[in-house]
Protein backbone atom coordinates (compact mmCIF):
# COMPACT_ATOMS: atom_id res chain seq x y z
CA UNK A 1 0.00 0.00 0.00
CA UNK A 2 2.62 2.41 0.95
CA UNK A 3 4.69 1.66 -2.45
CA UNK A 4 1.82 2.27 -4.72
CA UNK A 5 1.11 5.48 -2.48
CA UNK A 6 4.80 6.36 -3.21
CA UNK A 7 4.55 5.40 -7.15
CA UNK A 8 1.50 7.58 -7.19
CA UNK A 9 3.02 10.65 -5.50
CA UNK A 10 5.95 10.25 -8.15
CA UNK A 11 3.46 10.21 -10.82
CA UNK A 12 1.55 13.12 -9.92
CA UNK A 13 4.73 15.58 -9.00
CA UNK A 14 6.37 14.66 -12.12
CA UNK A 15 2.89 15.44 -13.95
CA UNK A 16 2.89 18.74 -12.41
CA UNK A 17 6.27 19.74 -13.16
CA UNK A 18 5.81 18.92 -16.75
CA UNK A 19 2.54 20.42 -16.77
CA UNK A 20 1.89 23.01 -19.34
CA UNK A 21 -1.36 24.15 -17.98
CA UNK A 22 0.54 25.04 -14.56
CA UNK A 23 2.75 27.17 -17.06
CA UNK A 24 1.69 31.21 -17.12
CA UNK A 25 0.60 32.54 -20.54
CA UNK A 26 3.69 34.80 -21.44
CA UNK A 27 2.50 37.93 -23.54
CA UNK A 28 5.33 40.00 -24.54
CA UNK A 29 4.43 44.02 -24.77
CA UNK A 30 6.77 45.31 -27.61
CA UNK A 31 7.08 48.90 -27.58
CA UNK A 32 8.84 51.23 -29.87
CA UNK A 33 11.52 52.27 -27.67
CA UNK A 34 12.30 52.11 -24.13
CA UNK A 35 12.38 54.61 -21.66
CA UNK A 36 9.21 56.39 -23.29
CA UNK A 37 7.07 57.74 -20.63
CA UNK A 38 3.66 56.25 -22.43
CA UNK A 39 4.38 52.84 -23.05
CA UNK A 40 5.99 52.85 -19.22
CA UNK A 41 2.57 53.79 -18.26
CA UNK A 42 0.95 51.50 -21.01
CA UNK A 43 2.94 49.05 -19.20
CA UNK A 44 1.73 49.27 -15.83
CA UNK A 45 -1.66 48.80 -16.84
CA UNK A 46 -0.55 45.42 -19.09
CA UNK A 47 1.46 44.16 -15.81
CA UNK A 48 -2.35 45.18 -13.97
CA UNK A 49 -4.07 42.87 -16.41
CA UNK A 50 -1.83 39.66 -15.60
CA UNK A 51 -2.21 40.25 -11.89
CA UNK A 52 -6.25 40.19 -12.67
CA UNK A 53 -5.60 37.60 -14.85
CA UNK A 54 -3.85 35.30 -12.51
CA UNK A 55 -2.11 33.15 -15.06
CA UNK A 56 -0.36 35.74 -17.42
CA UNK A 57 3.23 37.08 -17.12
CA UNK A 58 3.78 40.41 -19.16
CA UNK A 59 7.24 40.60 -20.87
CA UNK A 60 7.92 44.44 -21.26
CA UNK A 61 10.59 44.69 -23.68
CA UNK A 62 11.49 47.12 -26.46
CA UNK A 63 14.90 48.98 -28.84
CA UNK A 64 16.97 51.67 -27.44
CA UNK A 65 15.47 53.92 -30.22
CA UNK A 66 12.48 53.73 -32.11
CA UNK A 67 13.71 51.66 -35.14
CA UNK A 68 11.89 48.91 -37.24
CA UNK A 69 15.41 46.99 -37.07
CA UNK A 70 15.37 46.57 -33.15
CA UNK A 71 11.95 45.35 -33.07
CA UNK A 72 12.81 42.64 -35.63
CA UNK A 73 15.52 41.63 -33.67
CA UNK A 74 13.47 41.67 -30.29
CA UNK A 75 10.26 39.29 -31.87
CA UNK A 76 12.64 37.23 -33.44
CA UNK A 77 13.94 36.60 -29.74
CA UNK A 78 10.46 35.87 -28.68
CA UNK A 79 9.90 33.62 -31.40
CA UNK A 80 12.52 31.23 -30.19
CA UNK A 81 11.46 31.67 -26.57
CA UNK A 82 8.00 30.91 -27.49
CA UNK A 83 5.57 33.44 -25.58
CA UNK A 84 2.30 32.80 -26.13
CA UNK A 85 1.23 36.15 -27.41
CA UNK A 86 3.38 39.60 -28.74
CA UNK A 87 1.58 42.76 -28.17
CA UNK A 88 3.03 45.26 -30.27
CA UNK A 89 3.37 49.03 -31.14
CA UNK A 90 5.15 49.42 -34.40
CA UNK A 91 7.86 51.64 -35.58
CA UNK A 92 7.23 50.49 -39.41
CA UNK A 93 3.81 48.50 -40.55
CA UNK A 94 4.99 46.80 -43.18
CA UNK A 95 9.30 46.05 -42.24
CA UNK A 96 7.77 44.20 -38.78
CA UNK A 97 5.34 42.04 -41.00
CA UNK A 98 7.04 39.24 -42.40
CA UNK A 99 8.88 37.85 -38.67
CA UNK A 100 5.34 38.68 -37.40
CA UNK A 101 3.88 36.45 -39.66
CA UNK A 102 6.59 33.67 -38.92
CA UNK A 103 5.26 34.06 -35.06
CA UNK A 104 1.56 33.54 -35.91
CA UNK A 105 2.88 30.26 -38.19
CA UNK A 106 4.45 29.25 -35.00
CA UNK A 107 0.89 29.43 -33.03
CA UNK A 108 2.43 32.55 -31.33
CA UNK A 109 -0.88 35.32 -31.07
CA UNK A 110 -0.04 39.08 -32.39
CA UNK A 111 -2.06 42.17 -31.47
CA UNK A 112 -0.98 45.28 -32.28
CA UNK A 113 -1.62 48.10 -30.31
CA UNK A 114 -1.22 52.08 -30.75
CA UNK A 115 1.14 52.39 -34.34
CA UNK A 116 -0.24 49.21 -36.28
CA UNK A 117 1.22 46.89 -38.34
CA UNK A 118 -0.20 45.38 -41.54
CA UNK A 119 -2.94 43.66 -41.47
CA UNK A 120 -0.77 40.41 -42.61
CA UNK A 121 1.42 40.24 -39.73
CA UNK A 122 -1.65 40.94 -36.94
CA UNK A 123 -4.91 39.01 -35.81
CA UNK A 124 -5.95 42.85 -34.17
CA UNK A 125 -4.98 46.18 -34.08
CA UNK A 126 -6.18 47.94 -31.02
CA UNK A 127 -6.18 51.72 -31.77
CA UNK A 128 -6.27 54.22 -29.15
CA UNK A 129 -9.13 56.26 -30.63
CA UNK A 130 -10.93 56.76 -33.88
CA UNK A 131 -8.44 58.49 -36.52
CA UNK A 132 -10.87 60.76 -37.71
CA UNK A 133 -11.78 62.37 -33.70
CA UNK A 134 -7.69 62.67 -33.30
CA UNK A 135 -7.32 64.46 -36.72
CA UNK A 136 -9.96 66.14 -35.46
CA UNK A 137 -8.57 66.92 -31.84
CA UNK A 138 -5.50 68.31 -33.10
CA UNK A 139 -6.61 70.93 -34.89
CA UNK A 140 -9.62 71.91 -32.87
CA UNK A 141 -6.87 72.64 -30.02
CA UNK A 142 -4.84 74.38 -32.24
CA UNK A 143 -7.36 76.59 -32.90
CA UNK A 144 -8.12 77.22 -29.82
CA UNK A 145 -5.30 77.93 -28.76
CA UNK A 146 -4.12 80.57 -31.72
CA UNK A 147 -7.55 81.35 -33.36
CA UNK A 148 -8.76 81.18 -37.21
CA UNK A 149 -5.19 82.07 -38.65
CA UNK A 150 -2.12 81.54 -38.75
CA UNK A 151 0.92 79.08 -39.82
CA UNK A 152 1.19 75.82 -38.48
CA UNK A 153 3.47 72.68 -38.13
CA UNK A 154 3.78 69.38 -37.61
CA UNK A 155 6.19 67.57 -35.79
CA UNK A 156 5.70 63.55 -35.89
CA UNK A 157 7.45 60.76 -34.68
CA UNK A 158 9.11 58.79 -37.56
CA UNK A 159 7.96 58.95 -40.82
CA UNK A 160 6.75 55.31 -40.83
CA UNK A 161 5.07 55.26 -37.96
CA UNK A 162 1.54 54.25 -39.10
CA UNK A 163 -0.56 55.78 -36.54
CA UNK A 164 1.15 59.10 -36.60
CA UNK A 165 0.58 59.31 -40.38
CA UNK A 166 -3.19 57.97 -40.30
CA UNK A 167 -3.75 60.87 -37.53
CA UNK A 168 -1.71 63.98 -39.97
CA UNK A 169 -3.88 62.29 -42.72
CA UNK A 170 -6.91 63.48 -40.57
CA UNK A 171 -5.92 66.52 -39.26
CA UNK A 172 -5.17 67.55 -42.86
CA UNK A 173 -8.91 66.82 -44.38
CA UNK A 174 -9.66 68.84 -41.20
CA UNK A 175 -7.62 71.56 -41.77
CA UNK A 176 -9.19 71.72 -45.48
CA UNK A 177 -12.84 72.34 -44.28
CA UNK A 178 -13.96 76.03 -45.03
CA UNK A 179 -14.13 76.36 -40.94
CA UNK A 180 -10.15 75.68 -40.80
CA UNK A 181 -8.95 77.57 -44.02
CA UNK A 182 -7.20 80.32 -41.97
CA UNK A 183 -4.76 78.03 -40.76
CA UNK A 184 -2.16 76.73 -42.96
CA UNK A 185 0.16 73.95 -42.68
CA UNK A 186 3.66 74.99 -43.88
CA UNK A 187 5.50 71.94 -42.81
CA UNK A 188 5.65 68.10 -41.23
CA UNK A 189 9.12 67.37 -40.29
CA UNK A 190 9.97 63.49 -38.17
CA UNK A 191 12.01 63.66 -34.58
CA UNK A 192 12.09 59.73 -35.15
CA UNK A 193 10.67 59.92 -31.42
CA UNK A 194 13.65 60.99 -29.96
CA UNK A 195 13.95 64.10 -27.88
CA UNK A 196 17.20 65.64 -28.96
CA UNK A 197 16.63 65.26 -32.89
CA UNK A 198 12.76 66.42 -32.12
CA UNK A 199 13.92 69.70 -29.81
CA UNK A 200 16.29 70.24 -33.20
CA UNK A 201 13.36 70.53 -35.64
CA UNK A 202 11.49 72.36 -33.44
CA UNK A 203 14.40 74.85 -33.29
CA UNK A 204 15.12 74.16 -37.24
CA UNK A 205 10.77 75.09 -37.59
CA UNK A 206 11.41 78.56 -35.56
CA UNK A 207 14.03 79.57 -38.03
CA UNK A 208 12.25 78.34 -41.16
CA UNK A 209 9.11 79.76 -40.34
CA UNK A 210 9.20 82.77 -38.78
CA UNK A 211 5.29 83.82 -38.53
CA UNK A 212 4.90 80.28 -37.22
CA UNK A 213 1.83 80.62 -34.72
CA UNK A 214 1.58 76.21 -33.76
CA UNK A 215 3.72 73.31 -33.60
CA UNK A 216 1.14 70.05 -33.64
CA UNK A 217 2.99 66.93 -32.09
CA UNK A 218 1.16 63.98 -32.16
CA UNK A 219 3.69 61.86 -30.12
CA UNK A 220 4.54 62.05 -26.68
CA UNK A 221 8.18 62.57 -27.37
CA UNK A 222 7.77 65.24 -29.46
CA UNK A 223 5.17 67.88 -27.83
CA UNK A 224 7.30 67.73 -24.58
CA UNK A 225 10.09 68.63 -26.64
CA UNK A 226 9.01 71.43 -28.79
CA UNK A 227 7.19 72.91 -25.57
CA UNK A 228 11.06 72.85 -24.20
CA UNK A 229 12.43 74.45 -27.56
CA UNK A 230 9.42 77.30 -27.13
CA UNK A 231 10.52 77.41 -23.52
CA UNK A 232 14.08 78.09 -24.15
CA UNK A 233 13.82 80.28 -27.32
CA UNK A 234 12.03 82.75 -25.66
CA UNK A 235 8.70 82.13 -27.68
CA UNK A 236 5.91 81.46 -25.55
CA UNK A 237 3.36 83.55 -26.55
CA UNK A 238 4.46 83.59 -30.13
CA UNK A 239 4.07 80.04 -30.88
CA UNK A 240 2.12 77.50 -29.14
CA UNK A 241 2.34 73.40 -28.81
CA UNK A 242 -0.26 71.33 -28.99
CA UNK A 243 -0.60 67.28 -29.71
CA UNK A 244 -0.38 64.08 -27.63
CA UNK A 245 1.42 64.47 -24.47
CA UNK A 246 1.51 63.05 -20.80
CA UNK A 247 0.05 65.17 -17.76
CA UNK A 248 3.06 64.47 -16.20
CA UNK A 249 5.68 65.61 -18.70
CA UNK A 250 3.59 68.48 -19.99
CA UNK A 251 2.05 70.02 -16.66
CA UNK A 252 5.39 72.46 -16.65
CA UNK A 253 4.51 72.98 -19.91
CA UNK A 254 0.96 74.00 -19.29
CA UNK A 255 2.08 76.56 -16.12
CA UNK A 256 4.45 77.99 -18.49
CA UNK A 257 2.36 78.77 -21.11
CA UNK A 258 4.04 77.42 -23.81
CA UNK A 259 1.26 74.94 -24.35
CA UNK A 260 -2.64 75.74 -23.44
CA UNK A 261 -4.15 72.35 -24.06
CA UNK A 262 -3.34 68.84 -25.12
CA UNK A 263 -4.83 65.48 -25.30
CA UNK A 264 -4.05 61.53 -24.65
CA UNK A 265 -6.11 58.79 -24.08
CA UNK A 266 -4.81 56.86 -20.77
CA UNK A 267 -1.86 54.72 -21.38
CA UNK A 268 -2.23 52.46 -18.02
CA UNK A 269 -6.07 51.54 -19.94
CA UNK A 270 -4.62 51.28 -23.47
CA UNK A 271 -1.83 48.56 -22.07
CA UNK A 272 -4.93 46.93 -19.94
CA UNK A 273 -6.94 46.85 -22.84
CA UNK A 274 -4.02 45.31 -25.13
CA UNK A 275 -3.03 42.25 -22.55
CA UNK A 276 -6.66 41.77 -21.85
CA UNK A 277 -7.31 41.72 -25.51
CA UNK A 278 -4.04 39.30 -26.33
CA UNK A 279 -5.45 36.51 -23.75
CA UNK A 280 -8.91 36.61 -25.33
CA UNK A 281 -6.52 35.22 -28.74
CA UNK A 282 -4.21 32.72 -26.43
CA UNK A 283 -7.47 31.50 -24.80
CA UNK A 284 -9.60 30.76 -28.26
CA UNK A 285 -12.60 32.97 -27.63
CA UNK A 286 -11.52 35.08 -30.43
CA UNK A 287 -10.02 34.69 -33.51
CA UNK A 288 -9.69 38.11 -35.26
CA UNK A 289 -13.10 37.77 -37.15
CA UNK A 290 -15.06 41.18 -38.34
CA UNK A 291 -17.75 41.19 -35.85
CA UNK A 292 -16.16 39.50 -33.06
CA UNK A 293 -16.39 41.02 -29.74
CA UNK A 294 -13.26 41.43 -28.01
CA UNK A 295 -13.57 41.96 -24.33
CA UNK A 296 -11.00 44.67 -22.83
CA UNK A 297 -12.23 44.09 -19.06
CA UNK A 298 -12.47 46.71 -16.68
CA UNK A 299 -12.17 49.00 -20.02
CA UNK A 300 -14.90 47.61 -21.56
CA UNK A 301 -15.21 45.23 -25.11
CA UNK A 302 -14.58 46.23 -28.83
CA UNK A 303 -16.22 44.94 -32.08
CA UNK A 304 -13.85 44.19 -34.77
CA UNK A 305 -14.25 46.32 -38.04
CA UNK A 306 -13.92 44.60 -41.71
CA UNK A 307 -9.83 45.17 -41.04
CA UNK A 308 -9.90 43.89 -37.34
CA UNK A 309 -9.40 46.69 -35.68
CA UNK A 310 -10.94 48.91 -32.98
CA UNK A 311 -10.96 51.96 -31.29
CA UNK A 312 -10.35 51.58 -27.62
CA UNK A 313 -12.02 55.34 -26.58
CA UNK A 314 -12.06 59.25 -26.79
CA UNK A 315 -8.97 61.44 -26.27
CA UNK A 316 -9.68 63.36 -23.13
CA UNK A 317 -8.23 66.95 -23.45
CA UNK A 318 -5.79 68.52 -20.44
CA UNK A 319 -5.27 71.85 -19.72
CA UNK A 320 -4.56 74.49 -16.65
CA UNK A 321 -7.92 73.06 -15.17
CA UNK A 322 -6.61 69.44 -14.76
CA UNK A 323 -3.33 68.62 -15.63
CA UNK A 324 -1.89 68.89 -12.50
CA UNK A 325 -4.59 66.07 -10.94
CA UNK A 326 -3.51 63.62 -13.72
CA UNK A 327 0.30 64.57 -13.55
CA UNK A 328 -0.21 62.54 -10.08
CA UNK A 329 -0.53 59.14 -11.96
CA UNK A 330 1.02 59.31 -15.68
Amino acid sequence: MKKQLKTLLAVALSAALVSPVLAADKIALVVKSLGNGFFDAANQGAQEAAKELKNVEVIYTGPAKATAEGQIEIVNSLIAQKVSAIVISANDPDALAPSLKRAMERGIKVISFDSGVRKDGRMMQLNASSNALIGEKLVTMTQDAIGNTGEVAILSATAQATNQNIWIEEAKKVLAQPAYKGLKLVSVVYGDDQTDKSYREAQGLFKSYPNLKAIIAPTTVGVAAAAKAVQDEKMVGKIYVTGLGLPSEMAGHVKSGAVKSFAIWNPIDFGYAAVMAASQFVSGKVTGKPGEVVSLGRVGSVTLDANSEAPMAKPFTYDASNVEKFAKFF
